[in-house]
């Protein structure tokens, strides 16, 4: 069922626009009556917006013209308050591959950060089955949480927020065998190998996202060494855009490369031992020392300031309350 953020027709009260200015610079704006999107080259007022369809030509107050349009989820991911770092939509949209979430499939993630892998699992969902998020940080479960409302306009029922560290929360929320697919991205997530074995169902999936070649490793030899999972595969995907005018075609000069490494596997059936599998032969070994260079202090967590995340949940609830009052407001007249 079409829900109201996303039903077709005129722009409305609450939603959010994407303004492109003449220079190709984008600015997300909610749409709020007597309110003045501002910039160096003129203000344009919301009154001029809603009500307009989708794809429309608005000018400023200088007379420049700018293309307004409902940002696509992965315009919003791009441009939303965050409190953490976010898994980019290019990664997002490989964890979706990779883990096979379906509408009606019981998903678990953590952790949740700013709340844009959420997002898009509540989007592959299309509100059947449910989302387990887990997060150690109230901060970041706040600004999580208003910004999933500020997509949606309200909080999907099929979502459950816990706060708390993974291994602690999952056998209670959960339970054994209670979920069909796991993603994870945190520091340490090989921690958490036999509390994810346990969670999932025989044949179900655990995806983990990590940023670093230490964490990878360290991740795919656990998941190996539990003998409870199928062979892990290890990838990363990187964008590359093209500049196309004419026969002027070239790569662009800046791309998206490295921002995580994917490892996946399936868990086996209980009692079942994983046939080996023949390797060349490789260091699979490792010492000690080894291990201390994979401990979360050595690999080092970066954390915004209190300050910063401060501001963003305040910036992240203030949107969300837009949101959410818009869908409540009165219908605004079709575009004629």
């Amino acid at each position: 069922m079409t829900t109201a953020r996303f039903a077709p027709g005129p722009l409305r009260v609450g939603d959010r626009v994407q303004i492109t200015d003449p220079k190709g610079r984008l600015h997300t704006v909610t749409l709020v009556p007597g309110s003045v999107f501002h910039s160096h080259r003129g203000g344009i007022d919301h009154d001029d917006i809603i009500g307009l369809a989708d794809g429309s030509i608005v000018l400023n107050a200088v007379g420049l013209e700018h293309l307004v349009l409902r940002p696509l989820l992965h315009d919003f991911v791009m441009s939303m308050p965050r409190g953490a770092a976010i898994i980019y939509p290019k990664d997002a949209q490989a964890i979706l591959g990779l883990a096979d979430v379906f509408p009606g499939s019981r998903v678990v993630e953590a952790g949740v950060g700013s709340g844009a892998l959420s997002l898009w699992l509540l989007r592959a969902l299309a509100g059947d089955g449910h989302l387990y998020s887990f997060e150690r940080r109230d901060e970041f479960a706040e600004v999580a949480r208003a910004n999933v409302e500020t997509f949606f306009g309200y909080t999907p029922e099929n979502w459950t927020l816990t706060v708390g560290d993974l291994s602690a929360t999952l056998p209670g929320v959960v339970g054994a065998q209670g979920a069909d697919r796991i993603i994870l991205d945190m520091l340490a997530p090989w921690e958490c190998v036999n509390d994810v074995a346990d969670a999932l169902v025989p044949g179900g999936v655990v995806v983990v996202y990590v940023a670093t070649v230490t964490q990878l490793s360290r991740v795919v030899e656990a998941l190996r060494a539990s003998g409870r999972f199928t062979h892990p595969a290890a990838s990363e995907t990187m964008v590359r855009t093209w500049h196309v005018e004419g026969l002027a075609v070239r790569p662009d000069h800046r791309m998206v490369a490295h921002t995580g490494f994917l490892a996946s596997a399936r868990l086996l059936s209980p009692g079942t031992v994983l046939p080996e599998k023949k390797r060349r032969a490789s260091k699979s070994e490792f010492s000690d020392d080894d291990v201390e260079a994979w401990t979360p202090g050595a690999l080092g967590e970066r954390t915004a300031s209190d300050k910063s995340t401060r501001k963003r949940v305040r910036l992240a609830t203030e949107n969300a309350r837009l949101a959410t009052d818009g869908l409540s407001a009165p219908s605004q007249p079709e575009a004629p």
